[in-house]
Order: C-alpha cells, then sequence, then structure tokens
C-alpha cells in the first residue's frame, strides 16, 4: 500500500443507487485519513455534485435508474478528463469492460469487490491521476 497519499486529503464520491451498498464502501474507506467521502445515489446526482465541489475520484455503479454508469463516466470525463472513475459492477461482461475503457473509466472491479482490492485501487488510480501534480 503507498503511503504517499496521506500528506493530502482527497475527495472520494460514491455513486450507487443501492443504499447498503454505499453504505458498504462507505465503512470500507471511511478510516482512510486521505479520503474526504461524499455520496451520490443517482448518476444526475453524481453530475451535480462533481460540478459543484471539487471531487478527485469517483466511484460508479454500472446499473442506476437513468443514466447508466458509463453514461455518467463520459459526462464526468467532459468536465475533467484528469478525475479517475472506478467502475463497479456485478456484470463484468466483455462489452461493459470495452465500454468502460472507451469512457476512460480507470477500471471495472466486479462486485462483491474485496477490501483490499477496493483500497488498492482507489489509492493506484489517485496516484496515477496526481502524483505528478503534486510534485
Amino acid at each position: 500500500m503507498m503511503v504517499a497519499l496521506v500528506e493530502k486529503q482527497y475527495q472520494l464520491l460514491i455513486t450507487d443507487d443501492n443504499p447498503s451498498f454505499r453504505s458498504v464502501l462507505r465503512e470500507v474507506l471511511e478510516d482512510r485519513p486521505f479520503l474526504v467521502l461524499h455520496e451520490a445515489e443517482s448518476g444526475e446526482e453524481a453530475l451535480e455534485v462533481v460540478q459543484s465541489r471539487r471531487i478527485d475520484i469517483v466511484l460508479l455503479d454500472m446499473h442506476m435508474r437513468l443514466l447508466t454508469g458509463i453514461e455518467t463516466l463520459r459526462a464526468m470525463k467532459r468536465l475533467d478528463i484528469v478525475r479517475p472513475c472506478i467502475l463497479i459492477t456485478s456484470d463484468t461482461s466483455e462489452d461493459v469492460c470495452r465500454d468502460a475503457q472507451d469512457a476512460q473509466a480507470f477500471t471495472v472491479l466486479k462486485k462483491p469487490v474485496p477490501r483490499r482490492q477496493l483500497v488498492e485501487t482507489v489509492s493506484t488510480a489517485l496516484m496515477a491521476a496526481y502524483s505528478l501534480a503534486s510534485n
């Protein structure tokens, strides 16, 4: 686990229409001193959040009511190409993975995500996106 991130706090947005899954992600990530957590229950709400405050990284559920995770991801990348977005889904089919890659997702994680994999992926995404800017 990389510790270099602890010097700065990063704003992380958890986007999922399932409140209990948002709660699970929050529990896994809330004790990380370098993360400040925010939540959205839809792609539309997530877009409002990233336009109203600084969000450094986004976790996105694939299947939500109106906007899918991929549609939300595309809209977020138009707003800020640097911000890493991690798609979390139980459907890791070739089509979903290809669409996520085309939309510039950092990666796709399969539900249920092991705790360690989630924390390591978030840390790696933050390092990849922001380590050059902080030097």
